[in-house]
C-alpha cells in the first residue's frame, strides 16, 4: 500500500502537527526522527537495538547499495527488509546527494549525472529512471525522486535552471515508478531564493506524489536562512500528506522544523558525533574525551532511558573512547539516536496538549550549556 497520513491535531500556537503515518510495516506517530542506515545498516546498531530505542522509519542509501552489493542481489534476497532483517519501515533516498558530491558541473546534463565511483573510479551515469529502477528493486516503503542538489551558495540563474530541471526529473521519476506498494515523494528545491522555493513547491505539488520533502537545507547556510527556506516552501504543501526535511538532526533544528510544520527528519549526526566521543544531553552537547569526565561516575544524561544511561557512567564511556574500544562508540550511538527519538516523543505529547511552545522554550533554556 501507499503511505497514509492522518492529521490528528495541530498545535494552537504554531504549525506543529501530530499525525499517524500508516506504512506497509506498521503505523507510527509523527513528528519523527529517522535513523540513517546508509549501507543497509545504522552504524553500530542492530535491528533489535533500533527497536529497543523505539526507532520507526530508517533510511538506506540508493547510491551505496547500487554499488555494493547491487540492487539485484537485494531483490533476490526478497527486498531490503528481508536482506537486513528489519521489519520496520524503510525510506530510500535517490542517491542524488552523493552523486552530486562526486560530479563536476560539466557532467550534469538533462539525461542525468556522470560521475566516478568512489570505490574504483569507474564512470557511472545515474538518471531519474535508473534511480527509480534501483529503488523499486530495493522495495523500500518510501522512495525519493532524483533531484539536483546544488551546493550553497550558487547564483540565482543557476538555481533557477536547477529547479526547472528537478521538476522535469520529478515527472520522469513518476513515469518510471513501477512498484505499486512503494510510495514516492517529491522534493522541493530553490536554495535561499524565496520565489524559486515557492515556484518549486507549487509546481511539484501539482504532481501526484505521496509526500513531499524539502531539500537543499543544512548545506552550509546560516540557521535563519535555513528556517526561511523551510517557510518559503512549506506553505504551499498539502495538509494531508507528510512533509520531510532532509538531512537535519540538530536538536534545536528539530524544534524549529516541527514548529513550521515538518513531520519527518533524518540525519547522520547522532552516530557521527558518537564515533568522535560526543553525546547529546539536556544541557547541551558534551565531549566525553575531556579530562573532567575521567572520574565522573554519573550517567551521560540522568534523564535518559537508554541502555547506556541506565547502566554505565561518563567515566567508563570516556575510558572506552580514549582506549579506542568500539563498544564506547556503540553505546554513544545508541544514546544519541535515542535522545533525538525521545525529543520527538515529548514533542508529540506537547503538541497534543497544546503546549509545544512551552516545551520548546523549556528545552532551549536547559540546552544552552555546552562543552
Amino acid at each position: 500500500m501507499k503511505v497514509k497520513y492522518t492529521l490528528l491535531h495541530k498545535d494552537k500556537d504554531t504549525n506543529a502537527r501530530y499525525a499517524i503515518l500508516d506504512t506497509n510495516h506498521g503505523s507510527y506517530e509523527t513528528p519523527m526522527f529517522m535513523s540513517v542506515g546508509t549501507q543497509a545498516s545504522v552504524k553500530m546498531l542492530s535491528p533489535l537495538e533500533l527497536k529497543e530505542i523505539n526507532s520507526a522509519i530508517i533510511l538506506a542509501n540508493t547510491y551505496h547499495l547500487w554499488l555494493r552489493p547491487g540492487e539485484d542481489v537485494i531483490a533476490h534476497a526478497g527486498g531490503l527488509h528481508k536482506f537486513m532483517n528489519y521489519d520496520g519501515p524503510i525510506l530510500t533516498d535517490s542517491g542524488g546527494f552523493q552523486v552530486f558530491s562526486l560530479a563536476n558541473y560539466k557532467d550534469i546534463s538533462e539525461e542525468g549525472v556522470l560521475f566516478k565511483s568512489h570505490l574504483n573510479g569507474d564512470k557511472l551515469l545515474l538518471t531519474p529512471e535508473k534511480s527509480i529502477e534501483i529503488q523499486n528493486k530495493l522495495d523500500s516503503d518510501i522512495a525519493m525522486c532524483f533531484d539536483e542538489c546544488p551546493p550553497y551558495p550558487v547564483s540565482y540563474d543557476y538555481m533557477k535552471k536547477s529547479v526547472e530541471r528537478t521538476i522535469r526529473w520529478a515527472k520522469r521519476c513518476l513515469d518510471s515508478h513501477q512498484n505499486e506498494n512503494q510510495s514516492l515523494f517529491g522534493i522541493i528545491q530553490g536554495g535561499e531564493f524565496q520565489d524559486l522555493r515557492e515556484y518549486s513547491a507549487i509546481e511539484t505539488v501539482k504532481l501526484p506524489f505521496d509526500g513531499f520533502a524539502i531539500g537543499g537545507t543544512s548545506v552550509g547556510e546560516e540557521k535563519e536562512v535555513m528556517y526561511k527556506m523551510i517557510e518559503d516552501g512549506i506553505r504551499y504543501l498539502p495538509i494531508d500528506k507528510p512533509r520531510y526535511l532532509m538531512g537535519v538532526g540538530d536538536p534545536l533544528d528539530l524544534f524549529e522544523g516541527v514548529m513550521r510544520g515538518i513531520d519527518m527528519f533524518d540525519c547522520v549526526l547522532p552516530t557521527r558525533l558518537a564515533r568522535h566521543g560526543h553525546a547529546f544531553t539536556l544541557n547541551g552537547k558534551i565531549n566525553l574525551k575531556n579530562a573532567k569526565y575521567k572520574e565522573d561516575f554519573s550517567p551521560v544524561d540522568e534523564n535518559c532511558d537508554c541502555y547506556l544511561c541506565k547502566n554505565f557512567t561518563k567515566a567508563y564511556v570516556r575510558h572506552l573512547i580514549i582506549a579506542s574500544e568500539t563498544f564506547g562508540q556503540r553505546l554513544l550511538s545508541i544514546h544519541n539516536i535515542r535522545f533525538l527519538i525521545k525529543i520527538m516523543e515529548n514533542i508529540r505529547i506537547a503538541i497534543k496538549e497544546d503546549r509545544f511552545l512551552e516545551y520548546k522554550n523549556e528545552f532551549y533554556k536547559n540546552y544552552g550549556t555546552k562543552d
